[in-house]
């Protein structure tokens, strides 16, 4: 048996989305346009008889830390494939503060269990068991779906199989700053936040970066998901001239270009990443 099997999946800020409730809960999700970056989660899983998950994040220093020992969504995702495994996950960003980073380590945790026991599962198959645990345990409608390749996505159907077109036309860095998380079961379970996001989804696709954060934007006040920090911030990064939005579901804020890092510094730490080329891949599989 494999001693180990080491997988990355990048993670994915979501510029504006609305909830479609499916029939059951593969066709259950959302419909938006969000952005796939470089930085994710890397998932270490090694056999073991009793399951055991470690979530890590990385200092600033590039030191590992412990978040937390324990996941509930990937515990339950392990209960379903009835395997067992001790599991590491390890990130830069912020947890709950709207890089996507559940649908990254579900994505990342399973294709590594995938490969460890030689499930046989292909890529479809993965991402339907991550798809069915953000929605069940509602970390997440979209996320999942973008996950699946790299890209500037726009996902006009909801599910992994709903039609997602992926633009590469962000050479730039991006650049971001967290003032904290947002609870995402309490919006996503709440009726009154979901008839205001569904309210505020524009009707229109974004052709360019620019049209991504201008809509974005919009849909951000509209929504009343704002809050008074990301307001405060996105309008110094107008005057500067950068484009610029709210990370979904988080207290945080997104910005393209070079120039925003130096807009974004005096707000906290800055964090530096891409647009993804990829989607969820292998980094180690020891013969």
């Amino acid at each position: 048996m494999k001693p180990h099997v080491v997988a990355f999946c990048p993670g994915h800020i979501s510029g504006y989305f609305k909830r479609i409730e499916g029939e059951t809960i593969a066709t259950t999700g959302s419909i938006g346009a969000g952005v796939v970056i470089s930085e994710g989660v890397t998932a270490t899983v090694e056999p073991a008889n009793r399951t055991s998950v470690c979530i890590k994040r990385k200092s600033y220093g590039g030191t590992p830390y412990v978040v937390s020992s324990g996941s509930p969504l990937l515990e339950d995702v392990m209960k379903n494939l009835n395997v067992t495994a001790s599991v590491v996950t390890e990130c830069v960003l912020p947890i709950g503060a709207g890089f996507g980073l559940s649908a990254a380590a579900l994505l990342a945790t399973i294709t590594a269990l995938n490969h460890l026991y030689d499930m046989g599962m292909d890529t479809e198959e993965i991402a339907q068991h991550a798809h069915a645990a953000e929605v069940t345990h509602q970390t997440g409608l979209g996320d999942v779906a973008a996950c699946q390749g790299g890209g500037r996505v726009t996902r006009s159907g909801p599910g992994i199989h709903g039609l997602i077109e992926r633009r590469f036309d962000m050479p730039e860095p991006l650049y971001a700053v967290s003032f904290g998380s947002i609870h995402t079961p309490t919006v996503l379970g709440s009726s009154a936040h979901m008839d205001r996001v569904s309210s505020a989804f524009p009707d229109t696709i974004p052709e360019s970066k620019e049209d991504f954060f201008t809509l974005s934007r919009r849909f951000a006040d509209m929504s009343g998901l704002i809050t008074k920090e990301v307001r405060d911030v996105t309008r110094i990064c107008d005057a500067a001239g950068v484009l610029s939005s709210m990370t979904m579901l988080g207290n945080g804020i997104f910005a393209f270009g070079r120039k925003a890092r130096g807009v974004l510094l005096p707000f906290g730490h800055v964090y530096e990443f891409r647009i993804s080329a990829t989607g969820c891949h292998i980094l180690e599989d020891p013969i």
